[in-house]
């Protein structure tokens, strides 16, 4: 490296460059002597930040139903307000490829803004001014999301994958379409080896509800995700949260290696351990948006001891220099105490580094230079070694990935799968043995047309919460696939619905079927196949409004209540409650689009349509024709035929509900607010 080591003494005086390089090799030499350094191949990247100063928009970060909470207009609510304060300001950088700047500081220093506006996903906020370029090109979504990986600090990962699979799948997605298939695996194990997953690569992912990999290792798939379409940039949003010291070492040395690799690495920190530390090429310290030190590593000490700020003996430099620069808000005179040191530092900082080029380091063209024997033509992409800007693969293979992707997830979370179908058992047995036991002695006619409405009614309300449980467990998943581009809409709205089935199927049968033959109605296969498939529609289109309320609405509990009140009103207008007849307007239109109600017809229908029903009055026996009967309740106002339509129609109507939301709602998880 360019730079004297500091003189000065104590434990930090290993911080030298001879003896930083040699601490590495240390850190490589306990590891396989054919290990990939992952190298990339394609052209330098650069990644520089010129007088940036971003301002947040604190009332925006309030989402729209808590401000209603509070009896305010969301649209007005930020009006006449100091709701604006300053996230960064003045900030300037540059960071070259085969370099890992790390950016620390105490919580609300600015970092999360930081690479907010680097990604562009500055969302509550915007620039005030400044510019920033990407390989010499101003920053847009579309060349970042072309050169830059980004790893969020939560893993969204399907639990029931393993981790292999969990590559593959991103592999199909993510590669060229000119890719091989024999290319794509290659790639997959390569990542898997960089990353020292390969103890581990055919466990299951896992979560907080599904064992699975540990912490530090669904850290590692999280990145090797990104690092399978080989980026130039790679940024990571605190990489360490969760994981234990050892861990956190291990996942920063796999950086610093990607960094070696001819990379630009890119990651914010809380405060690191010592020997982090020492890995990192550049640091970035900040306090409530303002730059406090900007340079190498090792040089951090030597510049705080010239200012008058020395690191005490056996210290940690990023513990000690984030505890110096942090805002300590326990009480007003402490905090404002704080806050002048802080910005006496920062204005420091600025008068003695004039030329912020000329403070950063600059490594030798010897050090960025690649190893070329360890650079393999398939894993790069072609026969030079750069992965060329071919075509994507095309709308039918994201659907074809996503939906085995799907079945995969769902088929293998066994539990949840044996709990559906013993509920769907349980409710059929218990409403057949209900009405079991009367063999030819058929029973009146309210008792079966409360079977018929129950039939209907009674299985759908379990499908809401179900379905709607599901979309928002994967919704932050969704969006930051979405926004990655690793997939649009259509392929993501084709597979959710068409994967699904299979479970949707099993599921009716196990309910319909049982409660059929126990309840003795009306015999015969036609009667049973139409009774079994408007029971399947009613039960899709239940679900299909419930996949609508969860896209539609930003959290669990908004899209449950909705969806409840939507069912329980047309529950209430369905023809059973009351008679159709004598709804007033409001109710009578909402019976329309009630899935319920046309249910409950067209199970009328089957059962008495065409068959004379003896009826008891006193001592008296009367056959009625059952089409009187429904007749009267104004349940055969529509054919047979125009029910399954108009039930095609309603599921079909959510659907596009559906689509709409998933093509225009940003599908953002509330846990990311």
């Amino acid at each position: 490296m360019a730079s004297k080591a500091s003189e000065e003494t104590g434990p930090w005086k290993a911080a030298t460059p001879q003896d930083t390089s040699g601490l590495q090799d240390s850190l490589f030499s306990s590891e396989s002597d054919n290990s990939l350094y992952f190298t990339y191949g394609g052209q330098s990247n650069t990644l520089e930040v010129r007088d940036l100063t971003y301002q947040m928009d604190m009332a925006s970060q309030v989402p729209w139903f808590e401000q209603l909470a509070q009896f305010k207009i969301p649209w007005l609510s930020h009006k006449g307000q100091d709701s604006d304060e300053l996230g960064i300001q003045n900030l300037s950088f540059k960071v070259r490829s085969g370099q890992m700047l790390a950016i620390i500081g105490s919580s609300g220093c600015g970092r999360a803004s930081l690479l907010d506006v680097i990604t562009c996903r500055d969302h509550g906020g915007k620039m005030k001014s400044g510019r920033i370029w990407i390989n010499g090109q101003p920053c847009t979504p579309q060349l970042v999301r072309k050169c830059v990986a980004h790893v969020r600090p939560h893993d969204q990962l399907l639990p029931n994958l393993t981790v292999r699979e969990t590559l593959a799948f991103v592999a199909q997605m993510r590669l060229p379409s000119s890719f091989s298939q024999a290319q794509r695996d290659k790639r997959v194990e390569d990542v898997i080896a960089e990353l020292r997953l390969r103890q581990c690569a055919n466990t299951h992912v896992g979560n907080a509800y599904v064992r699975g990999v540990s912490g530090g290792e669904r850290r590692r798939v999280s990145i090797g995700v990104q690092l399978l379409w080989n980026p130039g940039i790679l940024i990571l949003d605190e990489p360490t949260s969760g994981l234990d010291s050892f861990t956190a070492h291990n996942l920063v040395k796999t950086l610093s290696r990607l960094a070696k690799g001819n990379r630009l690495v890119l990651i914010s920190l809380h405060q690191p351990r010592s020997d982090i530390f020492q890995l990192f090429d550049l640091v970035l310290l900040m306090t409530s948006g303002t730059t406090v030190y900007l340079g190498a590593a090792q040089h951090m000490i030597q510049y705080f001891t010239e200012i008058g700020y020395p690191c005490p003996r056996y210290s940690n430099p990023a513990d000690f220099y984030v505890d110096l620069t942090s805002i300590d808000r326990r009480s007003p005179d402490q905090e404002v105490a704080t806050r002048e040191k802080a910005r006496s530092l920062a204005t420091l900082f600025l008068e003695r580094v004039r030329n912020f080029d000329d403070f950063l380091w600059k490594a030798d063209s010897k050090e960025l230079e690649v190893d070329t024997c360890v650079v393999s033509p398939t894993l790069l992409g072609d026969a030079n070694g750069l992965l060329t800007p071919t075509k994507l693969p095309g709308a039918l293979q994201q659907f074809t990935t996503l939906i085995r992707r799907q079945i995969f997830n769902d088929f293998r979370d066994l539990p949840t799968l044996l709990i559906h179908g013993a509920e769907a058992c349980l409710m059929s047995l218990i409403i057949g043995f209900l009405y079991y036991g009367h063999g030819e002695v058929k029973l009146p006619f309210m008792d079966i047309a409360a079977l018929l409405f129950m039939i209907g009614a009674l299985i759908p309300f379990n499908v809401i919460l179900d379905v709607i449980s599901k979309c928002h467990s994967e919704r932050a998943m969704l969006y930051h696939e979405l926004e990655d581009g690793l997939y649009t809409a259509g392929p993501y709205f084709f597979a959710k619905i068409l994967g699904e089935l299979p479970e949707h199927c099993a599921y009716v049968v196990i309910y319909g079927m049982p409660t059929y033959w126990l309840a003795n109605l009306r015999p015969g296969p036609e009667p049973f196949l139409l009774h079994f498939l408007l029971v399947w529609l009613v039960v899709f289109c239940c679900r299909a409004m419930a996949l609508a309320g969860a896209a539609l609405l930003p959290t669990f509990h908004m899209s449950s209540f909705f969806c409840n009140a939507l069912y329980n009103s047309f529950y209430l207008t369905g023809g059973f409650m009351i008679n159709l007849d004598n709804l007033w307007t409001a109710p009578a239109w909402i019976s329309r689009v009630s899935f319920l109600r046309w249910c409950f017809e067209g199970l009328m229908q089957i059962e008495f349509n065409g068959r004379l029903y003896n009826m008891q009055l006193g001592n008296i026996t009367i056959s009625v024709p059952g089409d009187t009967i429904i007749d009267a309740m104004d349940l055969n106002s529509h054919p047979l035929y125009a029910i399954y339509l108009i039930l095609l129609g309603l599921s079909s109507g959510f659907l596009v509900l559906y689509y709409i939301a998933l093509r225009f709602i940003k599908q953002k998880s509330r846990q990311d607010w």
